[in-house]
């Protein structure tokens, strides 16, 4: 099959929804079929890319690493003219996701969405964050949804909550897979010694995009708790982003600024060191519509705790692999840290073989054969004129509407930045013209 993957997000950018789309097109690629990805442009861009398809955007939105798309894409149409797909398969309801549909409805061909994110817990990088915007975005990405031809749910949690919201469209659990065998390779020892960890330290890590989203101020806190009781524990945090930051006052505030060892991005190999270096993952974000991090943490043998939410209680399993709160503090989060820290090595052993156990039921080649064969289906369904998706000329117009909504509303936040840089600039020329 000729595959379309159109994302706002992807390499170099770290995130998700990057690294699930990455992971998709590199293992739909090795089983023999060919991938179009199509993907803003971002700094430290890899060169010459291998069918990739890159539109210009705006970085750094709002203070976000997030980039934003802009409305430019004459390129794009004769490139899907030549690429010729028989799948578009959008992972975003908006920007290059309205992109995707519009080119959908225009080649008649079967739309696949996966609805990676909650996108109501981002709301707060969109200016006028309010309960009426979260709404807002919950009625876009559930009106985007019944306009494709099948919805993929990384996890069961986040598919109850589509159905519970209106989605109408076929919704099937496709989570993004781990490359099992990769993230079991690695050295712990030479990462510890790289990292100038000692050799015996218990070592708590996290890894991933440092984002308010992801709860990091709430996980912070509890782990350097957890430090204060335990002198022989450090913690390693894998990643960067706007919270890196506030995490390192909190290590600070608590003295314990020489026990947080903080490193930014990571690539293979050094990716799979890091986790083995573990001996424990901590993870308390309640954004997550899978946890791809969790998973890898397993695929090393590193046991985790983490907060009760959808994405997470699919993968940790209460004693089998790590610890899955349902208390939501501090003092649980700390207990539970100090219990497993205080397993006897036989006890850890098995949380350890558990947690690589679960890592192989989301092996990426599995999860990129189950998306593979439902992708064959809608195809076969499409050719058939079974089309299955909500197409009517009414709620596509209610869809078109709340887009020029976001437009509106992008248009007025971008007036203001504009008249405050003229003020600003503006003001700053009379004063130099002052004696």
């Amino acid at each position: 099959m000729n595959i379309m993957m159109m994302t706002n997000t992807f390499t170099p950018h770290i995130g998700g929804v990057a690294r699930s789309v990455e992971r998709f097109t590199a293992e739909y690629r090795r089983q023999g079929h060919r991938v179009l990805v199509v993907a803003p442009k971002f700094e430290k861009m890899p060169e010459n890319e291998m069918d990739v398809v890159r539109i210009p955007a705006i970085q750094h939105f709002n203070g976000s690493d997030f980039s934003v798309v802009l409305p430019v894409h004459g390129p794009l149409a004769s490139a899907v003219e030549d690429f010729h797909p028989d799948i578009i398969h959008a992972h975003h309801p908006f920007l290059l996701g309205g992109t995707a549909l519009r080119m959908a409805r225009r080649y008649d061909l079967p739309l696949i969405f996966t609805h990676h994110t909650m996108y109501e817990q981002y709301t707060h990088y969109v200016p006028g964050d309010s309960q009426a915007m979260k709404q807002f975005v919950i009625q876009l990405s559930t009106s985007y949804a019944n306009f494709c031809d099948l919805v993929f749910a990384p996890s069961q949690s986040v598919a109850e909550v589509l159905q519970g919201r209106g989605v109408r469209t076929p919704i099937e659990v496709v989570p993004t897979g781990v490359d099992v065998k990769d993230f079991a390779r690695g050295s712990g020892p030479g990462f510890r010694a790289a990292m100038c960890l000692p050799a015996d330290a218990f070592i708590i890590g996290h890894l991933g995009r440092l984002a308010p989203e992801k709860n990091l101020e709430f996980l912070a806190t509890a782990v350097a708790a957890y430090l204060q009781t335990d002198s022989r524990a450090h913690f390693l945090l894998i990643g960067s982003g706007p919270s890196e930051k506030t995490i390192k006052q909190i290590f600070a505030r608590a003295n314990l600024a020489l026990r947080l060892h903080h490193v930014g991005l990571l690539e293979q190999p050094l990716l799979a060191s890091s986790y083995q270096a573990m001996d424990l993952f901590a993870f308390a974000s309640r954004s997550e519509t899978q946890g791809m991090v969790l998973t890898e943490a397993m695929a090393a043998g590193v046991p985790v705790v983490a907060l009760d939410a959808p994405g997470v209680r699919e993968v940790v399993v209460d004693g089998v692999n790590g610890r899955l709160l349902q208390d939501e503090s501090h003092d649980a989060f700390v207990a539970a840290l100090q219990s497993l820290a205080n397993l006897s090595s036989g006890r850890m052993t098995l949380l350890q073989e558990g947690a690589r156990s679960t890592a192989w039921n989301f092996s990426h080649e599995s999860t990129a054969s189950r998306a593979l064969a439902l992708y064959e289906g809608v195809r076969q369904r499409k050719e058939k004129g079974n089309r299955q998706t909500v197409s009517s000329h009414e709620e596509y117009g209610t869809w078109e509407e709340m887009v020029r909504r976001i437009r509106v509303e992008w248009d007025i936040f971008k007036n203001v930045l504009d008249a405050a840089d003229a003020a600003f600039h503006g003001g700053e020329s009379e004063d130099k013209k002052q004696p």
